[in-house]
């Protein structure tokens, strides 16, 4: 009841439904509206006399960039890469996150030093430049990294972004595993013969769940600005592939004569992120018993 009263968290919460029913329905608009493909190239139809990009018209409602590509088709299909990306390594990152925080937590000592200074020592990391030259060292060949388990490409994206976000959550849980390991119905539990993974996956994460989708909701955001950064940077997805970041990089050189290359996929971005936010706010006060909505 208190979520529903929020109102800007619900129109975000629609926001994104609806984004993710365009991710989904990037191929069909592009072939039943637009009649063509991200890459495909109209060079006569887009391209001026010398070179330079024409605006936003009837058949092209976001323009084209540099190379005649149709802006609009990209940005949807943007869209599609930033969540999955974003999307699945967040689904990564709280896996690792949660297993880690409830074993740290529960267990406590050796066990919780251990994994508490490996947090700290991943957080203490400068994680862009990290990232940025673990992208560039998997990228030199096409067999990537770790004898080709990890390929250039979305793979390779996804997993630097779950490699440096999985510490928050572990904190996370591991502070609310140290509350609720003290708990009666953990003692009762206990008492009753049940063994140590029984009492941490049956009896501590179920009461753990809500705090998780939360923050969960939160990361999203953040990874999705990790992404474009990578993709800023062209150390992201591949050149054919359609990113934000990439888009808004390729439009520097051109935007003051080409606004509509930098304006939608930046707008797309900035909407995303505020909705995932005004989301995660509002799921937070919600299920917060202290909050007097």
């Amino acid at each position: 009841m208190r979520f529903r009263k929020d109102r800007a968290a619900v129109g975000a919460g629609v926001f994104i439904v609806l984004l993710v029913v365009l991710a989904f329905a990037a191929p069909l608009v592009a072939d039943h509206v637009a009649h063509h493909d991200p890459n495909d190239i109209f060079i006569r139809e887009m391209l001026n006399d010398i070179g330079l990009p024409k605006g936003p018209n009837a058949a092209f409602w976001f323009g084209a960039d540099e190379s005649g590509r149709d802006v609009f088709v990209r940005t949807l299909y943007g869209l599609r890469t930033t969540l999955l990306i974003a999307i699945v390594a967040t689904a990564i990152s709280m896996v690792i996150g949660v297993v880690l925080g409830v074993v740290a937590g529960f267990f406590r000592g050796w066990v919780d030093t251990t994994i508490s200074r490996a947090i700290e020592i991943v957080l203490s990391l400068p994680l862009l430049l990290f990232a940025i030259g673990l992208a560039a060292a998997c990228s030199i060949s096409d067999t990537g990294c770790l004898g080709g388990l990890i390929q250039p490409g979305l793979g390779l994206v996804t997993f630097i972004i779950a490699a440096f976000s999985w510490t928050y959550m572990a904190r996370i849980i591991r502070g609310l595993t140290l509350s609720l390991r003290e708990r009666e119905f953990v003692e009762a539990s206990r008492s009753l013969g049940a063994t140590n993974r029984r009492i941490m996956f049956r009896e501590i994460l179920p009461n753990l769940w809500a705090p998780i989708i939360i923050y969960g909701t939160l990361i999203i955001p953040q990874n999705i600005l990790f992404e474009a950064y990578l993709s800023f940077l062209g150390l992201g997805v591949p050149q054919t592939v359609p990113s934000w970041g990439r888009m808004i990089s390729d439009a520097t050189d051109v935007y003051q004569i080409a606004w509509w290359l930098m304006f939608f996929p930046g707008l797309f971005l900035l909407l995303t992120t505020l909705a995932f936010n005004l989301l995660g706010d509002g799921l937070r006060d919600a299920v917060d018993p202290r909050s007097g909505r």
